[in-house]
């Protein structure tokens, strides 16, 4: 802790504005993380059981009833209020076949679930991505920063030289480390909705068919 409070006192503005923007990164970044998991994982137990309960119900307005009452991220139900809308009258929607107005509420509904479930993708990527790179900007400032310091002292020793150095290369060491967490989230969680997106076209894919058939016998 020495060490970490004779660099902060010995940083200038850009030294501690790179420090706070790590640190400000890596809560950020572990915020998102955590948020994530929850949301995945509720997620995709919702998706299991809410698909299984509406196929099993012996009623479309029963299945919906029973996905409404699990579908806690709001995944399902806007696709099944889309695909079974009916569009206003005397509107561009109107006038198209049953099989195009299905498809398109049902793809906007998929890109709705989508755009919520990769919520905070961007910032792990971004994260990961500048973190490194920071932190590398953040040891050769603080080196610059001591070497001036060393010009102007009378007494140059090892000690003098070794231990302001190693605390700026500490700053590199803190952007990896804020950096890794993302990056290892970011592809895990890239998979697991890849997982969930898979599921969600199927089930759009079912309920088109199904909405259509609906359709035809009315």
């Amino acid at each position: 802790m020495d060490g970490l409070g004779d660099f902060w006192a010995q940083s200038d503005l850009i030294g501690r504005s790179v420090t706070a923007l790590l640190l400000a990164m890596s809560i950020g970044a572990w915020v998102v993380i955590l948020w994530k998991a929850w949301v995945l994982h509720r997620a995709t137990g919702d998706m299991t059981r809410g698909v299984a309960i509406f196929w099993d119900a012996p009623a479309l307005q029963a299945g919906q009833d029973r996905v409404a009452t699990s579908d806690r991220e709001g995944l399902l139900t806007p696709m099944l209020e889309a695909a079974f809308a009916q569009p206003a009258a005397n509107t561009l929607e109107s006038h198209g076949t049953a099989e195009s107005q299905v498809t398109r509420r049902l793809r906007d509904a998929l890109h709705r679930a989508l755009r919520h479930l990769q919520f905070g993708q961007v910032f792990l990527a971004s994260v990961g991505a500048t973190a490194p790179f920071i932190g590398l900007f953040g040891t050769v400032w603080g080196i610059y920063h001591a070497l001036l310091g060393m010009a102007t002292s009378s007494a140059m020793t090892i000690e003098k030289v070794a231990g302001p150095v190693g605390e700026a290369l500490v700053m590199t060491a803190a952007g990896l480390a804020v950096a890794i967490p993302a990056v290892l989230a970011y592809n895990v969680y890239g998979k697991w909705i890849g997982a969930c997106e898979a599921e969600l076209e199927g089930f759009a894919h079912d309920l088109r068919d199904m909405a259509l058939a609906h359709a035809t016998r009315d």
